[in-house]
């Protein structure tokens, strides 16, 4: 059972985190003589859930790691309160096991329940998020590709990109500058075929492209070089259609079961955190920061 839960933004204190003292190499006891052995305050904070820790003392899991382990350690102690596992008598909390994880998924099953989508908010949905139905939908396109690597100054590449879609956007632009351009600028391979990507649809694509060219109401801004610069993991996109097939709607019907198992999906996952959030309200939490409500009535 996967017990990850969405959380915020937010800076872990303890081990894991950029303020951790071993997230920094150590360094040897050298320098002036007599120098003492780091103090206690230096020392990495042991993350634990009511005195329970969630790693040997010394290791530094990473900040995911450390709020999965968090959530588990909460599940697992929820059921021993509730009497489905017994006491453990460690200070670390235990490695779970397949049984284990078999009675935190009932537990869980029967603690969150979601309602079943109505027929409404099924209509609802497939109103207001057409473009992600669409088949047969593709286009054929050109980018220019400011890649974001480590190191890279990110405003002054944007400002770079920026100037480059500002020219390419002007009424002086020819035809060709685009290919050239992109054989100068682009960090993508297709630099040399002008940036030519061919024929696209929604899942050849980085998914924040794909939002930005099928998903979107402005998705079907026209041809032409896209008015701005689009963000993917990748880095900047200067972006042109060439071309594009419209691709067919289906009707209501024949997506309305996939429509309910999402939303069935995402009613689920706010239950889930909405009951993981209440037994981190309840807990003594050390070292590691978790999204904790205090009320039962938190929604």
């Amino acid at each position: 059972m996967n017990t990850s839960m969405p959380s915020p933004t937010s800076t872990v204190t303890g081990c894991g985190s950029s303020a951790c003292q071993c997230a920094s190499p150590a360094s040897p006891a050298s320098g002036a003589k007599g120098a003492s052995a780091a103090s206690p305050a230096a020392m990495p904070v042991t993350a634990a859930i009511n005195g329970i820790a969630l790693h040997e003392p010394g290791e530094c899991p990473d900040m995911g790691e450390l709020r999965e382990r968090a959530y588990g350690e909460l599940l697992r102690q929820q059921a021993v309160r509730n009497g489905l596992l017994p006491r453990h008598t460690g200070l670390t909390a235990p490695e779970p096991d397949e049984a284990m994880r078999l009675v935190l998924e009932a537990m869980v099953d029967q603690a969150v329940t979601t309602p079943e989508p109505t027929e409404e908010e099924c209509q609802r949905y497939y109103e207001a998020n057409k473009p992600q139905f669409m088949v047969g939908q593709a286009l054929h396109v050109r980018h220019i590709l400011f890649a974001v690597t480590p190191g890279v100054n990110v405003h002054a590449l944007t400002i770079h990109a920026e100037k480059a879609l500002l020219e390419l956007t002007g009424k002086e632009a020819s035809p060709e500058r685009f290919a050239r351009l992109a054989s100068e600028l682009s960090n993508c391979p297709s630099s040399q075929q002008g940036g030519d990507l061919g024929w696209i649809g929604p899942d050849d694509c980085a998914p924040e492209l794909a939002n930005e060219l099928f998903h979107q109401k402005h998705a079907q801004w026209g041809m032409g070089v896209h008015p701005r610069l689009i963000h993917t993991r990748f880095g900047f996109h200067i972006i042109e259609v060439l071309n594009r097939r419209a691709g067919k709607l289906p009707a209501y019907a024949e997506v309305r079961q996939r429509i309910a198992a999402l939303l069935a999906m995402q009613s689920r996952a706010r239950a889930l955190h909405q009951y993981i959030s209440l037994l981190a309200g309840e807990a003594l939490v050390e070292g590691v920061d978790l999204e904790a409500a205090d009320s039962p009535l938190v929604q």
